[in-house]
């Protein structure tokens, strides 16, 4: 855009540009660049994606075509991660902690990316464009005033050259010709600098977009950050839920004889603590303890986690319900409705087992 500030005609010195004018043009090509480079970076801010930054381009168009435009026709990445995470949460369930928690992330990710949604078509419509337009049209028009007066002035100069060769008047023209052009140029810079505060107007809409952005970012954050955090106090001030194996039920019709699922006493193998089970429980039990007091039970002096199919698992302090003594090292006996094994060392009789 620059203008040669003197250059050499046939040994003679071209016309010079006065300081002023110089000064204008300067400020100008410098406005010029930055207006193209902050659009380019505005855009590559909103969307570093190229495909959708090439959706963001048209949505001026677009806009005119089909009226005001709510959607600027590709995801958000918070969208992408929104419908992924609600996905999952329902696909585990949303009465688990997890399950529930993700629906309500996901939730909360698609409505941050329908106010990303918004940012995008308002610094687009109100920032991007209106500096676009500087550059396509004002810009452009000045640039074409600086090339008409560089094209004066050389015209002029080589005219002024060749003074006594040609009509006085043909330089004269030449001169007025390069001074009006140089007015109409010096004028449209001059109008295109004062206004600048049009570009202030766009930057402010441009911050006031960013602003309203996050307030509504900051708003659902906050709602989704209280949901979380009530979410943990409920599972927090739930009872621990203990995982509780199956009962394992065992024929049982009453008779010492027949209490290891039809196996006298004294053919049974006797069990060991770190051995299986010698027969298997898969059968149902028809005996239910009595509730009087003096029925056989014991206390667990500890915890006992059975190790092998059959055994009766406890905590310290259970009392347990004693229905058979299967060898001098195990009992057998009923705890919440389960029935099993489990060794004598662990326990402490308080009412024995009939002899």
């Amino acid at each position: 855009m620059s203008i040669m500030v003197s250059e050499k005609v046939g040994g003679a010195e071209g016309t010079k540009l006065d300081d002023d004018f110089r000064d204008l043009e300067r400020k100008v090509d410098v406005t010029s660049k930055a207006v193209v480079e902050v659009v380019s970076k505005t855009s590559e801010y909103l969307q570093p994606n190229p495909a959708s930054r090439a959706k963001l381009s048209m949505l001026n168009t677009m806009s005119k075509i089909r009226g005001q435009v709510k959607n600027p026709g590709y995801p958000q990445a918070e969208g992408l991660l929104g419908e992924c995470m609600a996905k999952y949460g329902r696909e585990l369930g949303e009465e688990t902690n997890f399950g529930g928690a993700l629906v309500d992330v996901g939730e909360a990710m698609k409505r941050l990316a329908e106010v990303k949604d918004s940012l995008d078509i308002d610094v687009k419509q109100n920032f991007i464009d209106p500096l676009q337009t500087l550059c396509d049209k004002d810009l452009r028009e000045i640039q074409h005033h600086l090339k008409k007066l560089e094209g004066r002035r050389l015209d002029y100069d080589y005219k002024k050259k060749r003074q006594g060769k040609i009509p006085d008047e043909e330089v004269r023209q030449a001169l007025e010709k390069f001074h009006e052009s140089k007015e109409v140029a010096e004028n449209s810079m001059y109008n295109l600098l004062e206004t600048d505060i049009e570009q202030v107007s766009q930057l402010s809409s441009l911050v006031g977009s960013q602003l309203q952005y996050h307030r509504q970012a900051v708003q659902v954050l906050e709602e989704l950050s209280d949901k979380l955090r009530d979410r943990v106090n409920e599972a927090q001030s739930r009872p621990r839920r203990e995982y509780t194996p199956k009962p394992k039920p065992i024929f049982d019709f009453g008779d010492n004889n027949h209490s290891n699922g039809g196996y006298p006493t004294s053919m049974a193998p006797l069990p060991s603590r770190n051995s299986e089970p010698p027969f298997p429980f898969t059968k149902l039990s028809f005996r239910k303890p009595g509730l009087s007091p003096e029925q056989p039970s014991c206390k667990a002096l500890y915890d006992f986690e059975p190790e092998n199919e059959g055994e009766l698992g406890f905590r310290e302090g259970d009392i347990i319900t004693l229905t058979n003594q299967i060898d001098e090292n195990w009992y057998e006996g009923m705890l919440n409705g389960q029935s099993g094994f489990f060794p004598l060392n662990y326990v402490e009789v308080l009412i024995p087992l009939p002899h």
